[in-house]
């Protein structure tokens, strides 16, 4: 029953979660003075399709593993490393899948028993789908669907294009500098480089030295998503996100639909039907 219990309130908060718009400045690939939640964004194991989807990826499906290792070095020289891995699908249509095991997620499921739990995000019917294949439920959180669609949220990150090497309102942040890596094969696909340094000049957050953060990220054209993520940060350790076993034959359909014998509740709508900006 505590199995049941806990399983199903973090399916609910997944589900929750899934169906809000994220806030202004956040979102995968967001950079600031403090903590960067990484390419997955706070919880990583809703993948990165979290948020109300106002923008959609068409004509361009995939399948790949998501693996993200992280790690850090403490003051006495010990290392801490951890490894979580989503498989992650994309059909023509913008409808993405991510599956994972709740036994790899650090502090939220610390119960190894625990199983494996899927997202679908369809922003066509405009709804996300976080299932229990277990127990066979499924709880459905619906938005407004946008007005106007464009590009779906990217996996990894941003992709080229303005980003951390900008200012608020665009005037250029004089502590970031972004260049160019040209471009290399990654995971089977042609993919642009970027690294971004961004400075935290000392006593900003109280520290006595100049802080650096340098993100690499790399983005495949083919694909409309980064493939390649590393981030350096000398207060939280190495990331290093990469796709692998990437495949660009159309998934089946039926990924992206729940079974006919899942129990299936539904969340209150929420979002704007107006078109984002």
């Amino acid at each position: 029953m505590l199995m049941r219990t806990t399983l199903t309130g973090l399916l609910l908060l997944a589900a929750s979660a899934m169906a809000q718009p994220p806030g202004p400045g956040r979102g995968p690939g967001r950079f600031g003075p403090g903590p960067d939640p990484g390419p997955f964004g706070g919880a990583r194991f809703l993948g990165a399709e979290a948020g109300m989807p106002g923008h959609v990826v068409k004509n361009a499906p995939y399948s790949a593993d998501v693996v993200t290792e992280t790690t850090q070095t403490l003051p006495d020289g010990n290392h801490i490393h951890q490894t979580t891995s989503v498989k992650m699908y994309r059909d023509s249509e913008g409808r993405t899948r991510s599956e994972q095991s709740l036994k790899t997620l650090n502090g939220l499921a610390p119960n190894a028993n625990l199983p494996a739990v899927v997202f679908i995000n369809d922003p066509v019917a405009g709804a996300n789908y976080a299932l229990n294949p277990t127990a066979h439920t499924a709880n459905k959180s619906t938005w407004a669907r946008p007005a106007v669609a464009g590009e779906q949220n990217r996996p990894l990150g941003r992709g080229p294009g303005p980003g951390p090497g900008r200012g608020r309102r665009g005037g250029a942040n004089p502590n970031v500098k972004t260049e160019t890596l040209g471009s290399q094969m990654v995971e089977g696909v042609q993919a642009d480089g970027t690294r971004t340094t961004m400075t935290i000049p000392a006593g900003q957050i109280g520290n006595e030295q100049p802080i650096q953060i340098v993100t690499e990220t790399w983005y495949s054209q083919e694909l409309k998503t980064v493939v390649l993520s590393k981030r350096s940060d000398p207060r939280m350790g190495d990331m290093v996100t990469r796709m692998s076993n990437v495949s660009r034959a159309e998934p089946p359909s039926t990924l992206f639909q729940v079974p006919v014998d899942y129990k299936v509740s539904e969340s209150a709508r929420q979002g704007r039907s107006g078109p984002r900006q």
